[in-house]
């Protein structure tokens, strides 16, 4: 399902594209040069790159980027969303299993949760027990069959897919009617000074804490990275609009702080 490779031109240009034939991707934000280089490839293989050369830093980064708050947080906005014991969960772009633990918690031992990411060396560096089963996939392609999951959530990682709209409709491919999904993304404040402070936190703050903590010399300019794609990412109508193009229903946001977005949404039932 990974949509093909498209000119810097296009995935520089507004993302939402209506017109005739092939559907233009929806990128979760512009192509970023310095980063990477030119084309899709090349920005999966940072994207890889980085995640693998950081993961033992990663958690103890968050820690300090949350000033400890995080796990409760992410518990708090799972049970918002509908996640409930005995539940088959799925966590795409799962990371070190920050959502995965969490959601461990909620389904307890009559449920069981998945956890889907790209880098090997971020699930190697989450120590989750044998209770939760973590594989290599990416958003666009989830190795699992129709209809395998009650809830799925992706907790910060929307700016790392490829395409928007093929993500969320394989989210919807592999949830039952009924099922439920939650996009966790952290979203840039409408107003000006708070944008100003949360970036000078991201980029100035963060990574000199990374600094401090980090093992490998790539940490700082990941954190980095992270504020400038969260600047540039799509708003939020775009990806309320992508949820209900993927056929969703109950499509929803709600903002914790001006900055942290919990989108949810419902995979309709049959009708009789």
């Amino acid at each position: 399902m990974s949509p093909p490779d498209v000119s810097p031109e296009t995935a520089a240009a507004e993302p939402a594209l209506a017109r005739p034939g092939p559907r233009a991707a929806l990128r979760p934000h512009p192509a970023m040069p310095a980063y990477y280089g030119e084309g899709l490839a090349p920005r999966r293989a940072f994207l890889r790159q980085v995640f693998d050369d950081t993961a033992a830093d990663y958690d103890r980064v968050e820690s300090l980027l949350a000033w400890g708050s995080g796990r409760w947080y992410r518990r708090e906005a799972l049970l918002r969303a509908g996640l409930a014991a005995g539940m088959a969960a799925c966590d795409v772009g799962c990371g070190t299993g920050l959502v995965t633990r969490e959601a461990l918690a909620i389904v307890g031992e009559r449920g069981s949760v998945l956890g889907v990411d790209p880098s090997p060396g971020m699930m190697n560096e989450a120590h989750l027990g044998e209770r939760a089963k973590m594989i290599e996939g990416r958003a666009e392609a989830i190795p699992r069959p129709d209809a395998s999951f009650d809830f799925l959530v992706m907790g910060y990682a929307l700016r790392h897919v490829d395409d928007v709209d093929a993500s969320f409709t394989e989210f919807r491919r592999v949830l039952r009617p009924g099922a439920r999904v939650l996009v966790l993304e952290i979203t840039r404040p409408e107003g000006a000074f708070a944008r100003m402070l949360l970036k000078a936190y991201m980029h100035s703050v963060v990574p000199l804490l990374a600094w401090f903590v980090s093992r490998r010399s790539g940490t700082r300019r990941l954190w980095r990275y992270y504020w400038d794609t969260i600047e540039a990412c799509i708003a939020p109508p775009l990806v309320l609009g992508a949820l209900e193009r993927a056929g969703f229903t109950d499509v929803r946001r709600h903002v914790e702080l001006g900055i942290f977005s919990e989108y949810t949404a419902t995979v309709p039932q049959p009708r009789p």
